[in-house]
């Protein structure tokens, strides 16, 4: 599913019209967007949360070359999901 089917399927769930549904869904990316890169977390109960962590730097090699190369530190975002979104998803048919 790409934006445009998702934000397809949110207006016709909530019953608001397209170009309602995605303001909400670009509100809603901008607002997570802006707390995670406060650091912050984003916790949907039973949905899931959205946390940023440190990975830490490590060595790696150039798959071309097989050369060593050293890859820096940085920051990466995780999603935990909830338990309904988990039941969901292995609800069985």
């Amino acid at each position: 599913m790409n934006k445009a089917e998702l934000v397809s399927k949110m207006a016709e769930i909530s019953g608001m019209t397209k170009a309602s549904a995605e303001k909400a869904l670009n509100a809603f990316i901008e607002a997570v967007g802006e707390a995670l890169g406060k650091g912050e977390k984003v916790t949907l109960v039973g949905f899931g949360t959205f946390m940023v962590t440190k990975r830490a730097a490590r060595k790696g090699r150039n798959p071309r070359t097989g050369e060593e190369i050293k890859i820096p530190a940085r920051k990466i975002v995780k999603f935990k999901p909830g338990s309904n979104l988990e039941s969901i998803v292995n609800k069985k048919k």
